[in-house]
């Protein structure tokens, strides 16, 4: 794009920032050196306003637009929302039970109390390992599975292709209508 609005942003899949553009990195920039640009950002995105001002920064964000959709919360210019991990707690997880059925193995050649280490349920082509056709015997008790989120967190993002933002600092100062 040969004439670039001043702060606006695009996405580059080089690794390198253009001549009079800066990676979205949230860095902070002095506000003597691009006045006209912190007329547009402000310390929406970091900074004091005094002598620097943050850029906006994209690393692991994702963009988001400002404003309100029916049923959805306000999202203001320059919030940072989210988070890249979750730890779930058993009071967030849903009360459920889980139906565990077993079978009487009246082949005391295939019963075992435990597994014993290596083993593995396989059935050989001319084996079963559990009764065909077999009523069930009973139902394991509610309390075999509990819930243990164990306060492990867990990744909470969606895909991403990594590539660089980076924003303009020169060029035609946008009007408004």
């Amino acid at each position: 794009m040969s004439d670039p609005f001043l702060g606006e942003i695009q996405l580059y899949a080089f690794q390198f920032a253009p001549t009079n553009w800066a990676y979205c990195a949230g860095q902070l920039v002095p506000l003597s050196q691009y006045t006209a640009l912190f007329s547009l950002l402000g310390i929406n995105y970091g900074g004091n306003g005094q002598s620097n001002f943050g850029l906006p920064n994209f690393q692991s964000f994702a963009a988001c637009a400002v404003g309100q959709g029916p049923g959805l919360t306000e999202r203001i210019l320059g919030e940072t929302f989210g988070s890249e991990s979750v730890t779930l707690i058993s009071t967030e997880m849903p009360q459920h039970t889980h139906a565990v059925n077993f079978y009487a193995q009246r082949d005391n050649t295939k019963r075992q109390v435990g597994p014993s280490n290596g083993s593995a349920l396989v059935s050989p082509n001319n084996s079963s390992i559990f009764v065909q056709s077999a009523p069930v015997s009973g139902t394991f008790p509610a309390t075999s599975v509990t819930v243990n989120p164990g306060n492990q967190a867990h990744p909470n993002q969606q895909p991403y292709l990594a590539m660089n933002f980076c924003i303009s600092l020169q060029g035609a100062f946008p009007s408004r209508p």
